[in-house]
């Protein structure tokens, strides 16, 4: 159900030597909402999504995901790769990392490796052609093909990833994601170098998945055009460290956001008198 908490991040650090990157970091996210993370750059974010996506083992505090069959899993304890098939937590990247040479429908198929993988039995059934590696083979498939369908990527579904237009492998990695079922799906960056029909575009995508699909999205994203349209609630990060978190308007308002993202100036503005203006 909608504003049950998914996701509960408490006392997060990560130090790097000397460098602390996220700072005593606390957070929550809900089941069927948007959850933007936005900030200067070097504020955290990608560092923050690292921690919450096993790259990153957190210096300290929690990160524990709700799950809705397995219960309150610790996140920050989980082996990474246990992260997408037990918690069902997936990301994308800043930098697409699609498969170039694997055709779209191809990438689909093998972002379910997992299921395909417990069929295989460590890939015996599959070298055999064993029927419950077929079974699981074509569902792989067809599951794949449903996704082309709901991305409206059809018509590119036997394309090599990397021959497809940039805004399109936005598209086909968030696709990709989906097909391995996340409960919590982090998208970093994901209108980075979209047009503006293509950012109205994934704005519509964005609400679809969690009006249909009924997941969790956290995203970081620097085009605000995205998270002021798409968020229920906005994070903000300057320096590794929360300074606001509430409502879209809530947040654009904030003093200390406006002063993260536009910088204080040494002495207080004072407005210019009639007279000055006219000089």
């Amino acid at each position: 159900m909608a504003n049950e908490t998914l996701l509960d991040v408490r006392g997060l650090s990560m130090r790097f030597g000397g460098v602390t990157a996220i700072d005593d970091l606390s957070l929550t996210a809900c089941a069927r909402e948007i959850t933007s993370i936005i900030g200067p750059n070097g504020a955290g974010k990608t560092t923050l999504f690292n921690c919450l996506t096993g790259f990153y083992r957190p210096s300290s505090g929690t990160v524990t995901l709700h799950h809705p069959v397995r219960g309150a899993l610790r996140l920050d304890r989980l082996p990474s790769h246990e992260l997408a098939r037990s918690a069902q937590v997936l990301r994308t990247f800043q930098n697409i990392r699609l498969f170039a040479g694997m055709t779209v429908l191809e990438n689909l198929v093998v972002a379910q490796h997992h299921a395909l993988q417990a069929a295989s039995a460590f890939s015996i059934a599959g070298l055999l052609g064993l029927p419950r590696y077929r079974l699981a083979q074509a569902r792989a498939v067809d599951a794949a093909r449903g996704l082309l369908r709901r991305f409206d990527l059809e018509r590119v579904a036997d394309t090599p990833a990397g021959a497809l237009a940039y805004g399109v492998q936005r598209r086909v990695e968030i696709a990709r994601a989906m097909a391995a079922g996340p409960r919590l799906l982090c998208l970093d960056e994901p209108a980075a170098g979209l047009n503006p029909k293509e950012s109205a575009a994934l704005n519509e995508l964005l609400a679809s998945l969690i009006a249909v699909e009924g997941i969790a999205v956290l995203l970081v994203e620097h085009d605000m055009s995205v998270v002021m349209k798409v968020s229920r609630q906005v994070v903000v990060l300057n320096h590794g460290r929360k300074i606001a978190q509430g409502t879209p308007a809530q947040v654009q308002s904030d003093p200390q956001v406006i002063a993260a993202y536009l910088g204080e100036p040494d002495e207080p503005v004072q407005a210019l008198s009639a007279a000055e203006c006219a000089t």
